[in-house]
C-alpha cells in the first residue's frame, strides 16, 4: 500500500469532510427533484416550480438534522451502545497506557468509556476535541495484555488524530437522512390506499418515492464506503508508529477476530466505528454482505506482521 504521511491524511480527510457536507445535501435535493419529475403532470415546468417551493424546507430539515447530530452524537452513541464512563480507580492500567501514548505524541487525552460485554472490540468517537472518546468492551480490557491493549488504544488515537472519526460520523449522519426518508416512504406505501378513492395513485407515487430514495441511499452508502476501508490500514500504521510494536496490534487483532460481536450494539451505523466490524449473519439478504465497511482483518494482520 502506498505510504501516505499523517499530515497528508489529515488534510485529505478534512477535504473529504467538506465535500461530504456539500455532496449529501445536493444528493438529497437531487432525489427530491427526480421525485417531483415523476409526480408532476407537466414535468419540467411544474417540477421546477415545486422544487423552488420545497428547496428551503429541504435545506432547513437537513440543517436541523445535522445540528442535532453534531451536538448530541456522543449521547446518541452512548445510548446505542450502553457504554458507561470507565472508572479510573479500578482501571489505572488502561488510563496509564492511554495517557502515556497521548503525552508521547502530543495529543489531548480522550475520555474513556466501557461496554460491559465479554466480547472484544473498541472504537473512537467524537467530533470535537472536547468530546473525543475511546470506548472499550470489558472483554478487551480483561483479555489483552498491556502491549496488545496499548496497540488497540494507539489505533483508536490514530483515528482521532487523522480526523477519521469526524469524517465517518459526518457520513453516518447524512446516510441516516436517506435511511429515514426511505423508511418513511416504505411505511407510507403500506398504509396507502386502504380502499379509499385514489389509493392506487397514492400507492404508485409512494412506490416511486421508495425507488428514488433507495437509489440515493445506495449512492450515499457507496460514498461512505469509498472512504472507510483505507482509514483502518492508516490507523493500524499509526498504531505501529506510536507503539513501535506492530506485532502487538497484530496479536490483538487476532484475538479480537475470534469474538468481536458486541451483543448490546444492534445499530449497524455504530458498529462501523469498531476496530473490527463483524460480518452480518449469512441468513437473509443484507446490503452489508455486499459492501463491507472494514478490510479483511486477516489482511490487516498480514500487513502488520511484515514489520519486524
Amino acid at each position: 500500500m502506498e505510504y501516505v504521511g499523517i499530515q497528508s491524511q489529515i488534510r485529505k480527510n478534512n477535504f473529504i469532510s467538506v465535500v461530504l457536507l456539500f455532496a449529501f445535501p445536493l444528493l438529497l435535493l437531487g432525489m427530491v427533484y427526480v421525485f417531483l419529475l415523476w409526480t408532476e403532470k407537466d414535468l419540467q415546468t411544474e417540477a421546477n416550480q415545486a422544487f423552488i417551493r420545497v428547496f428551503p424546507y429541504v435545506l432547513s430539515g437537513v440543517g436541523c438534522w445535522f445540528v442535532i447530530a453534531w451536538f448530541f452524537n456522543a449521547s446518541f452513541i452512548r445510548l446505542a451502545t450502553g457504554s458507561k464512563p470507565l472508572e479510573r480507580m479500578g482501571n489505572k492500567r488502561v488510563y496509564n497506557l492511554l495517557e502515556n501514548l497521548c503525552i508521547a505524541n502530543g495529543l489531548a487525552t480522550p475520555k474513556l468509556f466501557v461496554i460491559q460485554d465479554s466480547s472484544l472490540n473498541a472504537f473512537a468517537s467524537g467530533l470535537r476535541e472536547n468530546n473525543y472518546s475511546i470506548t472499550l468492551s470489558s472483554g478487551i480490557i480483561e483479555k489483552l495484555d498491556d502491549a496488545e491493549l496499548e496497540g488497540v488504544l494507539a489505533h483508536e488515537l490514530s483515528h482521532i488524530r487523522n480526523r477519521d472519526v469526524r469524517l465517518l460520523i459526518i457520513s453516518i449522519i447524512f446516510v441516516g437522512i436517506f435511511a429515514f426518508v426511505a423508511e418513511i416512504a416504505f411505511r407510507s406505501l403500506r398504509f396507502a390506499g386502504g380502499g379509499r378513492k385514489g389509493g392506487k395513485g397514492a400507492g404508485l407515487i409512494i412506490l416511486v418515492a421508495i425507488v428514488v430514495s433507495a437509489v440515493c441511499y445506495l449512492v450515499s452508502m457507496l460514498l461512505r464506503f469509498g472512504i472507510s476501508r483505507s482509514r483502518e490500514f492508516m490507523a493500524d500504521a499509526g498504531s505501529a508508529e506510536m507503539t513501535k510494536n506492530p506485532q502487538a496490534l497484530a496479536s490483538a487483532l487476532r484475538k479480537i477476530s475470534a469474538d468481536p460481536a458486541i451483543e448490546a450494539v444492534n445499530s449497524r451505523d455504530v458498529a462501523q466505528l469498531f476496530i473490527d466490524n463483524p460480518k452480518p449473519s449469512a441468513h437473509g439478504f443484507s446490503w452489508d454482505n455486499l459492501f463491507a465497511t472494514h478490510p479483511p482483518i486477516e489482511k490487516r494482520i498480514e500487513l502488520l506482521e511484515q514489520f519486524v
